[in-house]
């Protein structure tokens, strides 16, 4: 599997993320972390994130979750997906209305897409989202919360910590501390860091 997990935004080594991906690459941006914010202000920051991964050289849209008729054909004609930060209780609840949590895993396990994304887009691939709830706000679900993760990695991941610039870094550390007391494994990221994950290979840039 190929994953680009950065902490925040795109990290301090996008070209690591376009190394991953295949020539003439299509990606499909997923914001449904985002769902709960003002519509005119989440369709900007979409398309703020299309407009960086453009940037890259790559071909970007969006992929909403909430209009999907069939999710894994639709994703099946792109080469990889980015996730992008914000409330990982609402993304979650996105990902299994539309099937992702099912669809994702499958595809990213098998090689046939390559996983990118920051903050929430990372930890939602955790075996739990449990701690989580201490940054953000489960309030901003409707209906039941859902605090299993996805599961395609083996430990949890804390972004934006020890990462002055950014807002949530002391509610990061607060989600830390109770990991580092009861033993949950996982893996502290400062804003500028990213995971890479290609096959067998793992490192942390």
């Amino acid at each position: 599997m190929k994953l680009y997990l950065s902490s925040f935004r795109l990290g301090d080594h996008p070209e690591r993320l376009v190394t991953l991906l295949p020539p003439q690459v299509r990606v499909a941006v997923i914001g449904n972390s985002i769902d709960n914010e003002d519509a005119a202000v989440r369709r900007e920051k979409v398309a703020e994130e299309i407009a960086w991964l453009t940037d890259l050289g790559l071909r970007a849209d969006e992929l909403d979750l909430r209009a999907t008729n069939d999710l894994r054909a639709e994703l099946g004609e792109y080469d990889g997906v980015r996730v992008r930060g914000g409330n990982v209780f609402v993304l979650r609840i996105a990902m299994a209305s539309s099937g992702a949590d099912q669809i994702l895993p499958e595809l990213i396990r098998s090689g046939e897409l390559v996983y990118a994304g920051y903050s929430a887009g990372p930890c939602v691939l955790a075996p739990s989202l449990r701690g989580l709830e201490l940054c953000d706000d489960t309030s901003a679900v409707d209906g039941d919360i859902i605090w299993d993760g996805l599961g395609v990695l083996d430990h949890a991941i804390v972004p934006h910590l020890d990462s002055p610039g950014h807002p949530e870094t002391e509610l990061l550390a607060g989600v830390a501390e109770p990991y580092d007391r009861t033993g949950v494994a996982y893996l502290p990221m400062t804003d500028g860091q990213a995971l890479v994950i290609d096959g067998a290979h793992r490192e942390l840039v």
